[in-house]
């Protein structure tokens, strides 16, 4: 669970809504239970900036019902972009060509990151595009989704 991790993340970037896609109900429990901790308990007064960004966050038990939710806050369906650490002709597009999307469209844009083995296969049919992979300077690529994230919304959202 990097859910601290990322919602500070989401909070340094404004982004508006982090959601947490799990249809298992015993993680639904647990983030239920430590966003509880850090936004209504001991560690909300404990430690503000965290209550803060924790805020951002929301579980759902699917990813059509969380792009439900972020049509009816927006106004419009977000476009649905996956990440993957592997290259993907199908549906592909740039760091430059979703920065395009973003800043110049002011489109709604959801990306969506996957943990361990990455996205479930059906996500990518899903999604409308596929971001290109992060890729270091040799042929190592494994990084945490953590790590990824952060230089994914630099890329796209930074100041630089």
């Amino acid at each position: 669970m990097d859910i601290h991790d990322m919602a500070r993340l989401a909070r340094t970037y404004e982004v508006k809504k982090f959601y947490v896609v799990t249809p298992l109900e015993d993680q639904q429990g647990l983030v239920a239970r430590i966003l509880g901790h850090w936004t209504e308990g001991y560690g909300a007064t404990y430690n503000c900036h965290r209550k803060d960004a924790l805020g951002l966050v929301a579980v759902s038990n699917s990813l059509e019902h969380a792009a439900q939710e972020m049509t009816l806050a927006e106004g419009e369906r977000p476009l649905l972009v996956a990440t993957d650490a592997s290259w993907h002709e199908d549906k592909r597009i740039s760091y430059e060509g979703l920065r395009a999307v973003i800043h110049g469209e002011q489109k709604a844009v959801s990306l969506l990151f996957g943990t361990a083995w990455g996205l479930a296969p059906a996500v990518y049919g899903c999604a409308d595009f596929i971001l290109d992979p992060v890729c270091g300077r040799g042929d190592y690529n494994h990084l945490s989704v953590r790590s990824a994230a952060a230089i994914i919304l630099d890329r796209l959202a930074g100041g630089a």
